[in-house]
């Protein structure tokens, strides 16, 4: 009979078609991408930075299934904290981060490297004390050990600080009615010959975007119902209806203002151009204009003094300038070199490339105005300059397209800069080395702080690093002017 562990438990609560391929057509799974092997990354730094809370702990972590089984047998006489213990019942296999010993008892610790309490980690607590129980243990307390995002490095680590520790005992009881029926039902969609039918629905990206989505997607048409803007539950509820296309969707549904435009720019297979509103926003720049765009990086464990958990920390910039309509460009740019914390030379270059007067664009400004906030209040020197000169002049691209002053269907419902830009230009993204913010910033980091890169390899990625962040601030250039054009 098959083996159920924790981790197809999980992914059986989301979807059992999901379930199904991972044990019987595992090829059929997508190989991960490059941001899902970070994540796993660091899910493990974290897991062993865990391990420093407690004291003479026994690591079962790098043993083999076989082994496991039978060293934790053993560690369990020992009664001192236990990580990666492994337990098989009944054709049931789990493996816990850390089992903590009280008297008799032991209470279950789940390390998470999330900043709270979610109830897929309740689900897999709930599934790990079932397991621990039928084995023969007697569990007391369940806690869920997570990332305090209110941590702030000043000099080394200190893990007992970095880390919440969160009693979920209620919760894991609560979500643990029904577990023994979901484990039957589970067994069976494992050993069925055929894979279950399953429709398409909001599971399919909660709590996790699912590996098999593109290909189970992949019927809908290109204006479906999906792509309305914040639709939401509104469509999910139209495609239960029968209704796929947006152009069909019938008179009596109530729809946003955004929403009516992509209907009616579906029917009439056109753009929508509020010229009024747009030159409005155009009329309003103030040149010189500073075209700017940032990279960050967010590591879960802080770098660097002054930061916390996953704080983004921008490491790089590209500024293109133009001194009046039409003129020609300037390019500036600052990619951080070395392995010290890159804000204080991030903000000093900006201050000297970013001069007194003339509007600075930037694509959706809550992210840019967030990081300057933040790094001038790690380094009040630059607070005044920020505050005063930087912040009130900086004007958002993504109104005009987030307003659907312009709208093309080809954006699919949506306003980011990677939908805008290939209908407002020919520049593109695709075949770039690095073609995306989380690329760009797994890469950064690898080349900067891993020992084992070597120089060919550095230089490669920094060159990468540079023409991705002057594409973004040269497609915000081509996209005033086409709006120009567009008026």
């Amino acid at each position: 009979m098959a083996l159920l562990t924790k981790s197809n438990y999980l992914l059986g609560l989301q979807c059992p078609k999901l379930l199904w391929v991972t044990k019987n057509e595992k090829g059929r799974i997508p190989e991960p991408d490059e941001l899902t092997h970070s994540r796993f990354k660091e899910g493990n730094v974290i897991g062993v930075l865990a391990t420093k809370v407690f004291e003479n702990g026994i690591d079962l972590s790098e043993l083999s299934f076989k082994d496991n089984l039978e060293k934790t047998k053993e560690a369990l006489n020992e009664r001192t904290p236990i990580f990666e213990a492994g337990f098989l019942a009944d054709n049931l296999f789990s493996r816990g981060d850390i089992l903590f010993p009280v008297g008799k008892e032991w209470d279950i610790i789940e390390v998470k490297s999330g900043t709270k309490v979610k109830d897929i980690n309740i689900h897999d607590v709930s599934f790990q004390k079932y397991v621990y129980e039928k084995a023969g243990l007697k569990i007391r307390n369940c806690i869920l050990m997570h990332t305090n995002n209110q941590y702030v490095k000043s000099g080394e680590i200190e893990p007992q600080e970095f880390f919440v520790q969160a009693d979920i005992t209620d919760k894991v009881l609560e979500f643990s009615e029904g577990i023994e029926k979901r484990i039957d039902n589970m067994f069976k969609i494992i050993n069925s010959k055929e894979t279950p039918k399953i429709d398409i629905g909001q599971y399919c990206k909660d709590p996790y975007e699912c590996a098999l989505k593109s290909g189970c997607w992949a019927f809908l048409p290109q204006e479906s119902v999906f792509n309305l803007y914040l639709g939401g539950k509104k469509s999910h509820q139209l495609y239960k209806d029968g209704i796929l296309k947006i152009k069909d969707i019938p008179e009596d549904i109530k729809l946003s203002e955004r929403q009516i435009i992509q209907k009616e720019c579906a029917l009439n297979k056109n753009c929508k151009v509020n010229k009024k509103e747009i030159k409005k926003f155009l009329d309003s720049l103030k040149y010189p204009l500073y075209y700017l765009d940032f990279e960050t990086i967010n590591p879960a464990i802080p770098k660097f003094n002054r930061m916390k958990p996953y704080q983004q920390i921008p490491f790089q910039y590209s500024l293109h300038i133009q001194e009046k309509k039409g003129g020609k460009l300037k390019h500036i740019s600052f990619l951080a070199d070395g392995t010290n914390d890159p804000r204080p030379k991030f903000m000093q270059s900006l201050k000297e490339n970013l001069g007194e007067k003339g509007d600075i664009i930037v694509y959706n400004e809550s992210f840019e105005k967030s990081r300057l906030k933040e790094c001038a209040d790690s380094f009040p020197e630059f607070k005044d300059w920020a505050e005063k000169n930087i912040l009130p002049r900086i004007k958002d691209l993504l109104i005009p397209f987030r307003q659907f002053h312009f709208y093309d269907p080809k954006q699919c419902g949506s306003a980011s800069i990677k939908k805008v830009l290939p209908v407002m230009s020919d520049l593109s993204y695709e075949n770039m080395e690095i073609n995306n913010g989380g690329y760009a910033s797994i890469e950064y980091e690898r080349v900067t702080y891993d020992e084992n890169a070597s120089d060919k390899e550095k230089k490669k990625v920094r060159d990468a690093l540079e023409k991705y962040c002057e594409l973004d601030t040269l497609a915000e250039v081509e996209i005033i002017e086409a709006l120009r054009e567009v008026v």
